[in-house]
C-alpha cells in the first residue's frame, strides 16, 4: 500500500496511482485526515476522517475538495468529536432540502434584503437573485458553493459584456454568504478571497441635445409604458425605480402647482422629495392608461405590480431610436447603414439633466436638491431648505428646452458615421 512520506500536496495527491485494491493513506501532517484511492478499473479518490476510535467520515471527493479546503473540513470534524458534537448529523441536516440555495436565498431575500432596504434596491436585488443565482445553482446544497463556482459566475457575467454588473453581483454574493454565516447556515463564505470582477467605473455619458431628440422620438415611437416613462426620467431627473414604481397617490396634478411627492420610503437617501411637474409632465400623465387591479401603479401592466422588463424596453428605445437616425440619415443624403449612436444607460438621462442644468444657469444646491442627493458635510446637519420654488423654475425652464430641441428638425451635422454600437442595457 502506498504511504505518503510528508505532508500532502496536491501535485502528490494527483499523481498517486490506484491499484487493484483499497487504499487508505494518512496525512502524516494531520493525524486522522486520510486520502482514499478505490481499486481499478474505478479508481475514484476522496477524502475522509477517521478520528478517536469514530466511524469513517466521508468529506467528498478530490474533484470536489481542494486540498486545503478538505484538510480544514478535517478539522472542523475533528473539532465537532472534541466537543460532544455529531458530525454526521450535523451533515445530515445540513443536506436537508431546508439547506437547498433556492430555500437559503428565500430566507435572505425575506428576513433582510426586504428589511434592510428601501423597496427598489430590494427588487433590485431580488432580480439579480432570480435572474443569476437561482438559475446557475438550484438543487445545490448552499454548502456546497464553492470559491471556484462564484469566480466562474463573475467570469460569465463579465465575458457576456456586463462587467459592471458582475461587480454588483460580487456585492450581492458577498452579502448572503455573509449573512448566511452570520445567520448560522455555514461557517465559513466561500466568497473571501474572490477578486473584484472589474474596475469599478463612474459613468460619465451625457447626452447631447441631438440625441435627446432623438431619445424622445423613439419613446414615441414605442409608446406605453416604456416610452412615457423614459420621458418622465428627462423632465424630471429621479431615479428610475422611483418613476417606475410611482403610484397616483402621490401625485397632485389638480393644483395650481401640479408636483409629484416621493414618499422618504421609496427615495434612495430616505428624503422625501417633492418633484415639479411642468405642463408636458402634466400632460403625459393624465394621458396614462389606468389598468384596473388591486394597486395604483402609473405604470403598470396587470394593474397589480409596477412594470419592469427594462433591458427589453430599453432595446426597444435603442431600435426605434436607430430607425429614426437612419430615416434622417437617408433624407439629408447620408448612408443609413453607416449611422452610429453611442450607448446610453437609462441612468445617463438622469446625469444629462444634472449637467444641462448647470449649462443653463441653474445654481448647484438646486440642481442637487432637483437630484435629491443626501446632503454631506456641515450641510447635513445645519441647512435643511427645500429650494422648492428654485426647483420649480429651474425644471420649468428644462422643459422649455426639451421643447426646443423636440421642434427643431434634424440637421446634416448630428449624424457620426461608423458602425452601429448600441448595446448597454437600461440598467
Amino acid at each position: 500500500m502506498t504511504k505518503a512520506k510528508s505532508a500532502f500536496t496536491a501535485k502528490w495527491v494527483e499523481a498517486v496511482a490506484a491499484t487493484d485494491k483499497r487504499q487508505e493513506i494518512p496525512d502524516p501532517s494531520l493525524k486522522g485526515f486520510y486520502l482514499i484511492i478505490q481499486p481499478l478499473p474505478g479508481g475514484g479518490k476522496s477524502w475522509a476522517v477517521r478520528y478517536k476510535g469514530k466511524p469513517k467520515f466521508t468529506i467528498g471527493s478530490v474533484g470536489a475538495w481542494k486540498l486545503a479546503d478538505a484538510r480544514k473540513e478535517a478539522g472542523r470534524i475533528m473539532r465537532a468529536y472534541d466537543e460532544g458534537r455529531d458530525p454526521r448529523a450535523e451533515k445530515k441536516e445540513l443536506l436537508s432540502d431546508d439547506n437547498l440555495i433556492e430555500n437559503v436565498l428565500a430566507q435572505f431575500v425575506k428576513r433582510h434584503v426586504k428589511r434592510k432596504n428601501r423597496d427598489s434596491t430590494a427588487q433590485a436585488q431580488q432580480r439579480y437573485i432570480d435572474k443569476e443565482l437561482i438559475p446557475r445553482w438550484k438543487g445545490k446544497h448552499v454548502a456546497a458553493i464553492r470559491r471556484r463556482d462564484i469566480v466562474t459566475m463573475l467570469d460569465d457575467v463579465v465575458e457576456s459584456g456586463r462587467p459592471q454588473a458582475a461587480v454588483r453581483l460580487l456585492a450581492l454574493t458577498r452579502k448572503f454568504f455573509s449573512w448566511a454565516v452570520g445567520t448560522g447556515w455555514l461557517d465559513a463564505s466561500p466568497c473571501v478571497g474572490v477578486p473584484v470582477p472589474a474596475p469599478v467605473v463612474k459613468r460619465k455619458r451625457v447626452l447631447s441635445d441631438s440625441e435627446l431628440r432623438w431619445v424622445w422620438k423613439g419613446a414615441e415611437a414605442i409608446g406605453w409604458p416604456f416610452g412615457p416613462m423614459v420621458q418622465l426620467l428627462i423632465l424630471t431627473g429621479q431615479r428610475r425605480e422611483e418613476v417606475a414604481a410611482a403610484s397616483w397617490p402621490e401625485f397632485d396634478l389638480t393644483g395650481k402647482e401640479p408636483g409629484w411627492t416621493i414618499p422618504g420610503g421609496r427615495a434612495k437617501n430616505g428624503n422625501e422629495q417633492v418633484v415639479a411637474l411642468a405642463p408636458t409632465a402634466v400632460s403625459i400623465l393624465t394621458s396614462l392608461p389606468k389598468v384596473l387591479g388591486q394597486s395604483d401603479f402609473i405604470l403598470s401592466t396587470n394593474g397589480d405590480t409596477s412594470i419592469s422588463g427594462y433591458s427589453r424596453g430599453k432595446r426597444r428605445l435603442d431600435e426605434a431610436m436607430m430607425k429614426i437616425v437612419r430615416s434622417e440619415a437617408e433624407e439629408s443624403g447620408n448612408d443609413p447603414d453607416e449611422v452610429k449612436l453611442e450607448p446610453f444607460t437609462l441612468h445617463d438621462l438622469r446625469r444629462t439633466l444634472a449637467t444641462r442644468l448647470g449649462d443653463l444657469g441653474v445654481a448647484p444646491h438646486t440642481v442637487e436638491a432637483i437630484l435629491n442627493h443626501a446632503r454631506v458635510g456641515v450641510a447635513a446637519h445645519y441647512n435643511h431648505a427645500r429650494y422648492e420654488t428654485e426647483k420649480r423654475e429651474a425644471l420649468f425652464r428644462w422643459e422649455r428646452h426639451i421643447k426646443k430641441i423636440i421642434s427643431a428638425g434634424p440637421v446634416s451635422n448630428v449624424i457620426s458615421f461608423g458602425k452601429v454600437s448600441l448595446r448597454e442595457s437600461g440598467e
